[in-house]
């Protein structure tokens, strides 16, 4: 997502197929979402990687970084609330305090609380999703702004939990066991929990809406595939073609926060029966 992309015009041909990607939805059981960085990149945050990206700027963090959590997490929050904290952990910071939801983010939680979709799986850790509005969600890679015990994976929000310079690293109330941030660090396992929802939603999944992601990252990148391979359809959001193209049953190239908006429109435009009936 890191390309220069291309002026987004909407055509016919793309309205059609919009508008045919809007009857599988309204048709389908369990409708999921995936999203990833594309999505964030429209509402400001740079990517990580590629021109622009945090890490080409400010360098990678360490590929060990859980690791080096796990053997020394006093050093690993000392160095979390030092303001002088890393360069590329201060631009992120900076970037995630600026972002706002954009149309698309709106759009899915719009078709989430009218009753079409189930679940969003998000890669992404800006909470934007839940600023929209989304309930249902299955942040893969956590949420910056939330702490997590690596025992027991409950979640603290900000200033649910305190936090004493002079007692760290902090522990959780539950099982005493370490806390951390949410944001799942290279080197760490996916949370058992988050990990679990995941895999529910997707077997039951007959529709996913794939937005602002190339679907290269596992665990995450197997989810439409395994859509596909049990007969559903997968409805691809992306301004570039990704590995995926070749494969979705509907490719709508354009940003989420257009083209979503568009089918969330045409959903609606097609009544409110199939809904009551679910009801």
């Amino acid at each position: 997502m890191a390309e220069i992309l291309p002026p987004f015009t909407p055509t016919p041909e793309l309205d059609a197929d919009i508008a045919a990607a809007a009857e599988r939805v309204r048709a389908a059981e369990h409708v999921v979402a995936l999203t990833g960085a594309g999505l964030s990149v429209e509402s400001g945050i740079p990517p990580f990687r590629g021109p622009g990206g945090l890490w080409t700027k400010y360098g990678e963090p360490p590929m060990d970084g859980y690791q080096r959590f796990l053997a020394d997490p006093e050093a690993a929050w000392r160095a979390r609330l030092d303001p002088n904290r890393e360069p590329w952990l201060r631009g992120l910071a900076e970037a995630l305090g600026r972002a706002e939801p954009n149309d698309g983010h709106r759009a899915l939680a719009a078709l989430e609380s009218e009753g079409w979709l189930a679940c969003t799986i998000t890669q992404n850790i800006d909470g934007l999703h839940g600023d929209a509005g989304s309930r249902a969600l299955a942040e893969i890679h956590g949420n910056h702004r939330l702490l997590r015990c690596v025992g027991c994976t409950r979640r603290f929000a900000e200033g649910e939990l305190a936090l004493d310079p002079a007692s760290l690293p902090p522990r959780c109330p539950d099982c005493n066991d370490v806390v951390k941030g949410d944001t799942v660090q290279f080197g760490e396992p996916i949370p058992p929990d988050v990990l679990r929802r995941c895999f529910d939603e997707v077997s039951r999944c007959d529709v996913m809406i794939v937005a602002g992601t190339s679907a290269t990252v596992f665990p995450a990148a197997d989810f439409p595939l395994e859509v596909l391979r049990g007969g559903g359809a997968v409805i691809e959001v992306n301004p570039l073609p990704s590995e995926l193209s070749s494969l979705a049953t509907w490719v709508l190239p354009g940003p989420g926060g257009e083209v979503l908006p568009r089918l969330l429109e045409h959903v609606r435009a097609l009544g409110r029966g199939a809904r009551e009936a679910r009801a």
